[in-house]
């Protein structure tokens, strides 16, 4: 092997004795930091936990909750803090309610091929973990609802607070004796609007809220109706009381339509009740196209296309419909 000459570099080798070379980059550009077993570990855990109490659903009746708020506040607008306090509340409940589900569910779950992958029937997480967690979550929401009575002196969440969470807790066990627990969900979580409302002013609680609390239940029992159509031979087969598994998935598709018509109609009248202008009007027409959109993409014969009616659509109406109606209040 040939010896480099005087003029040549040496492409980083050194000569016994010499200290090593530093890096050409040292000290001017910090180099990555390689992700270790233990950032891997917490993420993968991070994101088993989010796909067990499915953290990204909030969105769904997040932005309903909103629009009741800066409905509730006007003609001020709802403070930061008590913007914050709803938040908490809205992920902490739901997030309690989910797991609660998901350890009464458990045993369904696993045999269930379609949600036999979940993170309880396999064993991710443990029973004694999830309960841990249901606990920590309705605890802050009882701590969030709380605020509202230290924050502004109202005892009205802190009152409502238990029979809410329990209400929500209650619908877990609906699908073992009756096909109307679509509805029973649609109920607990169309409580947002309202509790919300009562939280930044109970004294203003009128027909815009109890309308929204109409069209967000529909809307609500409606896709979760779509949603139960993949499991209509396993309820069968396991005795367990949906609509669809009672009447078939046609007829459950047809009922899921009715309800969106409702969800459009109660959206309507809380924009006349509340004196809403063009931006909300837009927004209930967006919804509206957007839930056509969301029942034409299943059929009896095609359920393929559920989780895109499911999760995507969904989401889209309710942020769109939030922002409007929230754009159209500051703006008015």
């Amino acid at each position: 092997m040939p010896t480099p000459g005087p003029f040549q570099k040496t492409s980083g080798a050194r000569r016994e004795g010499e200290a090593p070379a530093e890096p050409r980059l040292a000290g001017r550009l910090a180099l990555p930091r390689r992700r270790t077993f233990s950032d891997i570990a917490l993420v993968a855990t991070a994101r088993t936990w989010g796909e067990m109490v499915k953290f990204s659903h909030s969105v769904f009746a997040l932005p309903f909750a909103l629009l009741a708020a800066f409905l509730a506040a006007r003609p001020e607008l709802p403070t930061w803090p008590q913007v914050g306090l709803i938040l908490l509340c809205m992920v902490a409940a739901r997030s309690a309610a989910m797991t609660f589900n998901r350890i009464v569910d458990a045993r369904i779950d696993a045999d269930n091929p379609r949600t036999a992958g979940r993170a309880l029937p396999r064993g991710t997480i443990s029973t004694t973990a999830a309960w841990t967690f249901f606990c920590v979550a309705g605890a802050l929401f009882i701590l969030g609802c709380g605020g509202f009575y230290w924050l502004q002196h109202n005892p009205w969440p802190l009152r409502l607070c238990l029979p809410v969470l329990a209400w929500l807790c209650f619908y877990s066990y609906t699908k073992r004796f009756t096909r109307w627990s679509h509805l029973v969900l649609g109920v607990g979580i169309a409580c947002a609007p309202v509790a919300a409302w009562i939280a930044i002013n109970p004294a203003t609680l009128a027909a815009p809220a109890w309308l929204l609390l109409v069209a967000v239940t529909f809307w609500i029992a409606g896709f979760d109706l779509i949603y139960a159509c993949q499991d209509t031979d396993f309820d069968r087969a396991h005795g367990l009381h949906s609509i669809p598994a009672r009447m078939g998935v046609p007829a459950a598709l047809w009922l899921a339509r009715a309800f969106h018509v409702v969800t459009v109609g109660a959206l309507v009248g809380v924009g006349l009740t509340a004196q809403l202008g063009t931006l909300y009007y837009i927004g209930v027409g967006c919804v509206g196209i957007l839930l056509v959109v969301e029942n034409a993409l299943v059929s009896p014969r095609d359920l393929s296309r559920v989780n895109l009616a499911f999760f995507t659509v969904n989401g889209i109406v309710g942020l769109l419909l939030g922002i409007l109606g929230v754009l159209d209040i500051i703006l008015s």
